[in-house]
């Protein structure tokens, strides 16, 4: 599973309970972030390319809380991203390289009622990954540079949208719940203690909604057959 978002800890906040718990039934799964984040945390002291470093740094340690070891960076300024061609191929690339039969990305619909999950950098990190699955990573026509590069086409079976409007399926993370917090944790320039509070919360409304007993949590996506 190939995870694509557009900043760190975005992978953390809507789907590490998931990635956690396809670790650990033996699911291979590598990142792709899109911005290294530079224009996150509150603290005008910090240089920005500092903060860029230091993000990256994060969520390298946050993916290895839930063994997560595969991270590529590609480098897009955070905050003015958009759905280029130069971004759609640069997300077909990893996608040929790694060879994923499910994407896990961000959706490109905006959530009016949680407008928060809907940056506009999520949205076209999101319709950007939407087209680098179809149609653009199964097509040798699209991007020839990547032919030149010796990465053959490939074609995604499914597409996990996380911060959909219509989710489709319900992933319980009871169980990987403390790696999901570890790896929030991890964001130590962007987030405080009061973090785990929140996701714990956040995964018990979802895990109510979907009828799963007291206690639970769960995170949710929209799945799109795309084989």
């Amino acid at each position: 599973m190939l995870v694509v978002t557009a900043h760190p800890d975005d992978v953390d906040f809507g789907a590490a309970g998931t990635v956690a718990a396809f670790r650990d039934a033996g699911t291979e799964v590598a990142y792709c972030i899109v911005t290294n984040g530079e224009a996150g945390g509150d603290d005008r002291t910090v240089p920005r390319a500092q903060m860029a470093s230091l993000r990256q740094d994060e969520q390298r340690d946050a993916a290895a809380q839930v063994g997560v070891t595969d991270v590529t960076f590609l480098g897009y300024p955070d905050g003015r991203l958009a759905p280029s061609i130069e971004l759609r191929r640069d997300i077909c690339r990893v996608i040929r390289r790694f060879r994923p039969d499910r994407v896990l990305a961000q959706s490109p619909d905006r959530l009016w009622d949680r407008i928060f999950a809907s940056h506009p950098d999520h949205l076209a990190a999101g319709e950007a990954a939407t087209c680098a699955v179809y149609p653009d990573a199964r097509n040798p026509f699209a991007h020839p540079e990547l032919l030149a590069e010796g990465l053959e086409p490939h074609i995604v079976q499914e597409l996990w949208l996380m911060a959909a409007p219509a989710p489709t399926i319900t992933v319980e993370t009871t169980g990987s719940m403390d790696r999901k917090i570890a790896a929030l944790r991890c964001h130590r320039s962007q987030h405080g203690e009061d973090v785990a509070d929140r996701v714990v919360e956040w995964g018990r409304a979802t895990a109510a909604g979907a009828g799963m007993p007291d206690g639970s949590t769960a995170e949710q996506f929209q799945v799109v057959r795309a084989g």
